[in-house]
């Protein structure tokens, strides 16, 4: 009995012993430089092969390198010479006179005279006008011609915010807002999209007259104004320390002023709202039982070019750290870029694509280098801005040689195929070798690209990773390729496999999410509030956490009203990543905007009919196949809903064809979540490589077809698949099409 309460006394003893030493290393733990990197780390990817290939750098490589300064054209945009479609001047619009409105078509050109010859960067003064809400994309001519392929999609972003302040519901939970398009005049330089590329495109301009033409890809597009810049060199942060010096700036006192994350100013794409995070009660705010918009970010805020905007002031003029708590978990094994805009610029260059290394917790780190922090002026009494946009950074050039490798080895499998099929032969020599003209030298020079890439990723991250182990997979294969060519056939199958891999990998490498609680804008000597909680705070939370699952109403979360009347029943039979998605619309948007309370139901969907038919089935059901609205209308059991004197409103939001699956005596027993048709797409590097044109009759695939099959390829037809003497139920959608293009019906008087 000795030994037990000894040995329970000691487990007491250490137990205390670890949580006392884990409050006082939390306490303590505030190094918030220590997951910056440095500055003068950064790597030289100059080697790599994409340089050669990309038509950028092809562009600025056949132009002697000059780069005049001190040159800033201003092109209003109502000052074009020639437009190919219909173009509208406004005298006066949101603040601003004599504006240019271009449509959705057509090409608009300005013409610029410039002193000297050289590369020169451009801007575009812009209002995102009313359309679909899409991205606005142009096409960029310089004297008539598109200078390199990137030009073509050049994309302008819209502006995003949330159409109301957050509201609670009756049980306290924050219900987030609508996202609504907040346009407003911007600006942004002719930059590339898909973030391979850091800085702004450089143009080369013609001694004396130039001509700039923007065509029309997609969405209307107000201009202000097109800017004509040097390309310069942005200054270092010590160089900006001595702007300090001179200007005798001094450092700010002891005081922190906190912006928190979810209250952005603006966002760049409707994904971008606010989050609830309930992994930590140090979280602002939190709770362990509500709903609470805290954080902002995380998997959405990924994508190169998408960008946040906050606001700020300070109370006294000087100069300012600053911190953010932050967590970035979802990107393993590699560094997350964003460029950091400051009062609308990036300061100094160290903000370009400033690293934020993975770490699975919430972390309090200060924008600077594991040595010192970085200092921002700020003057008291003005308004100013911090904003942080996803960028590549130093990823962008090795998912590009990715990008290339993936393409030269899908040639190099598309010209294997033409001598061995799908299914080659594993006892036949096909003499690859000899009939593939260079293929072990190819196959070699993709093999040197990857391990470049491979060494390059390493040093990055500073480690190995599910990433690089994509890259050693293909590598060991190609490895094995070329010492034994005779044998590529026999494992022709993984060889695609891998390389599909690769396409994985581009998307992992593509995407770069942090997750944002609040910034801190601070002294250097100042207390920053602790990032991570001790082990009886997280204890205590997950408690209350735990407690609260068994009185929390969840069928009733989003309700604003404390009794409604009016409440329906849905059930819903597809998935439950699905329901997640529809309970958020509801709370975030039918019930505050109706006042009607939802309770949504995950169900089985062969238990409506039966529930149905005794009465005590849903108001409503959704996820259901196209023949079940019919099927039920037959049997009484489903309303009409022509009956409704809204339902011509309603039956407008949809295609009319969409409509006719739930039509059934001149009743309409459902309305369609989605439609489904035919839709040809075809591979547009197999075309450009066999010479081939889209078709665009029945006739022109027929004659297509041979030329396909003598490459071992094939047009694919979405037709029913016969089984022994059985053949599926739904009819074959060829068939079908054509059937219906030739005025037949499958039902005459239903």
């Amino acid at each position: 009995m000795k030994k037990l309460v000894i040995i329970l006394l000691s487990i007491a003893i250490l137990a205390i012993t670890l949580i006392v030493i884990d409050v006082v290393v939390t306490s303590l733990n505030q190094d918030t430089l220590s997951y910056n990197t440095r500055g003068d780390e950064e790597l030289d990817f100059s080697d790599l092969a994409y340089f050669e290939q990309s038509d950028y750098y092809q562009y600025t490589s056949s132009y002697d390198a000059v780069f005049p300064q001190n040159v800033q054209i201003l092109l209003p945009g109502h000052s074009y010479i020639e437009a190919s479609e219909p173009v509208e001047v406004l005298s006066s619009y949101e603040g601003k006179s004599n504006m240019l409105l271009t449509s959705e078509e057509g090409l608009t050109t300005w013409e610029v005279f410039v002193n000297d010859a050289g590369f020169y960067n451009l801007k575009l003064h812009y209002y995102p006008y009313p359309g679909k809400s899409s991205a606005i994309e142009r096409a960029l001519y310089i004297n008539d011609e598109i200078p390199f392929e990137s030009a073509k999609t050049l994309t302008f972003s819209r502006i995003w915010g949330n159409k109301n302040d957050v509201i609670q519901d009756i049980y306290g939970n924050d219900i987030r807002p609508s996202q609504i398009e907040k346009p407003m005049w911007t600006e942004s330089y002719f930059k590339d999209s898909i973030g391979y590329i850091q800085e702004p495109y450089a143009f080369y301009f013609e001694e004396g007259i130039n001509r700039i033409s923007l065509e029309a890809v997609r969405e209307p597009l107000m201009i202000e104004a097109l800017e004509v810049l040097s390309v310069q060199d942005r200054l270092t942060y010590e160089e900006v320390k001595q702007t300090y010096a001179v200007n005798q700036y001094e450092e700010a006192d002891s005081s922190v002023t906190l912006v928190e994350g979810e209250d952005s100013l603006y966002t760049t794409s409707p994904t971008l709202y606010a989050l609830n995070d309930r992994t930590s009660p140090l979280s602002r705010p939190t709770s362990p039982s509500k709903i609470k918009l805290n954080t902002i970010g995380g998997n959405n805020w990924g994508v190169t070019g998408d960008r946040i905007s906050w606001q700020f002031t300070v109370e006294q003029d000087g100069l300012y750290a600053i911190s953010l708590r932050v967590k970035q978990k979802l990107a393993s094994g590699m560094n997350v870029g964003r460029n950091i805009y400051i009062d609308g610029e990036i300061p100094f260059k160290e903000l370009e694509s400033f690293a934020f290394k993975h770490d699975n917790g919430w972390r309090m780190q200060t924008l600077g280098t594991p040595d010192e922090a970085f200092l921002f002026y700020f003057e008291a009494g003005e308004v100013h801005t911090i904003e942080m946009e996803v960028s590549l950074g130093e990823y962008g050039p090795l998912i590009a040689q990715i990008q290339s490798s993936i393409d030269e080895l899908n040639r190099l499998y598309r010209e294997i195929l033409v001598y061995t099929g799908p299914e080659p032969d594993q006892y036949r020599d096909y003499q690859l070798t000899s009939r593939i003209p260079n293929l072990v030298e190819r196959l070699q020079t993709e093999k040197d690209n990857l391990t470049d890439v491979r060494q390059a990723l390493i040093q990055l991250s500073g480690s190995k990773s599910e990433k690089t182990g994509i890259l050693d997979t293909i590598l060991i294969q190609l490895e094995d390729f070329i010492k034994k060519p005779r044998e590529i056939h026999k494992n022709l199958s993984n060889y695609n496999a891998n390389v599909s891999s690769l396409g994985t990998l581009v998307i992992l490498l593509n995407s770069h999410p942090i997750e944002i609680d609040y910034f801190a804008i601070h002294g250097l000597d100042a207390d920053l509030p602790r990032s991570k909680a001790n082990f009886l705070e997280k204890t205590w939370f997950n408690l209350r956490s735990f407690i609260s699952t068994f009185s929390t109403d969840y069928t009733s979360i989003g309700s604003t009203q404390e009794q409604s009347d009016e409440a329906i029943e849905v059930w819903l039979s597809i998935g439950k990543d699905q329901a997640n998605v529809l309970r958020k619309l509801i709370d975030e948007s039918f019930t505050p905007s109706t006042g009607i309370r939802v309770d949504l139901k995950l169900v089985n969907g062969a238990v409506l009919l039966p529930a149905t038919l005794s009465g005590v089935g849903p108001d409503v059901a959704m996820g259901l196949g196209n023949s079940v609205p019919v099927n039920y209308a037959m049997r009484n059991a489903s309303y009409d809903l022509t009956n409704f004197s809204d339902f011509d409103d309603v039956k407008d939001r949809f295609m009319e064809s969409a409509v006719v699956p739930y039509t059934y005596e001149q009743g309409v027993y459902a309305l369609p979540e989605q439609q489904i048709f035919l839709m040809l797409f075809y591979r547009t590097d197999i075309f450009e490589d066999l010479g081939l044109l889209p078709p665009e009759t029945w006739e022109d695939v027929i004659s297509l077809i041979p030329d396909l099959q003598k490459h071992n390829l094939e047009f694919y037809l979405p037709v029913p698949q016969t089984q022994g003497s059985v053949i599926e139920l739904p009819p074959n959608p060829i068939f079908s099409t054509l059937f219906y293009q030739n005025d037949g019906e499958f039902y005459v008087n239903n």
